[in-house]
């Protein structure tokens, strides 16, 4: 329970009980139970969206359409305090420098965003606004609910199968008390929560983790593995990926 509050309290801004107190362990184990913050996550997403495009309207409140996707949009952002967001600026900056190896590892830890992880990030919440604009509205909660659990489940799959490219840092304790094991235990319960959901939430599954191998390899040969960036960039663009795949029509 401790390794669980202390994935919630680190990936999201919501507290249930203060940790004061992470060792390297608790840290580490937290990783198992990061599609199950999604859930919590996505919880409170697919709820807003319930309310907001379905019970409302039946008492006659029609909350304007643009606007109610920029909440969509936003409360990702505000419910993760913009880790993530963080972790893609700062590897779009860094592996987009041109750079060798270690200026490259060092851009990534600067605390300064360049004005290339701008532009990609706000090209990126462009594009999430398009998305969640063209999913069907009577979709919306299922999408919204699988997408932070598919994009946390991508982010442990990184955190297993893929290198630690720096000697220390925060990520590290996550991949060393992670394996195969651990990955499979989350995506036997992450697909439980997922497949319920239809034929949509199992491509966004699939493409997202294509996505996320042809990335990370591409990531590891640039930098000799992955880093925490990386971990929130994964987490991001699969976000993305899971409300296109939810905008596709599936004949069947």
């Amino acid at each position: 329970m401790q390794a669980f509050l202390i994935g919630l309290q680190f990936l999201t801004r919501i507290c249930v009980v203060k940790q004061t107190v992470w060792t390297e362990e608790g840290f580490g184990k937290s990783v198992r139970y990061f599609p199950l913050v999604g859930a919590v996550l996505g919880c409170i997403y697919a709820l807003v969206a319930w309310l907001a495009t379905d019970l409302l309207p039946q008492f006659g409140v029609i909350l304007p359409h643009h606007l109610l996707n920029v909440l969509f949009v936003a409360m990702p952002v505000i419910l993760t305090g913009g880790i993530h967001c963080d972790g893609f600026m700062d590897t779009v900056d860094g592996i987009f420098s041109g750079r060798d190896r270690e200026r490259m590892l060092e851009i990534m830890k600067d605390s300064c965003t360049g004005a290339f992880g701008v532009v990609a990030f706000v090209l990126l919440m462009l594009f999430q606004y398009g998305a969640v604009s063209d999913v069907p509205v009577e979709a919306l909660p299922a999408a919204l609910f699988v997408m932070p659990i598919i994009s946390r489940m991508m982010m442990v799959f990184t955190i297993t199968i893929y290198p630690y490219a720096r000697k220390e840092g925060m990520g590290k304790a996550f991949s060393e008390y992670t394996n195969k094991r651990t990955l499979g235990v989350v995506f036997l319960y992450g697909l439980a929560l997922v497949i319920p959901w239809g034929i949509n939430a199992l491509i966004a599954v699939l493409v997202s983790l294509l996505f996320t191998t042809c990335f990370c390899n591409f990531v590891t040969k640039k930098i000799g593995g992955v880093t925490g960036d990386v971990y929130g960039a994964v987490c991001t663009l699969c976000e993305l990926l899971v409300m296109i795949a939810f905008t596709c029509k599936i004949p069947f």
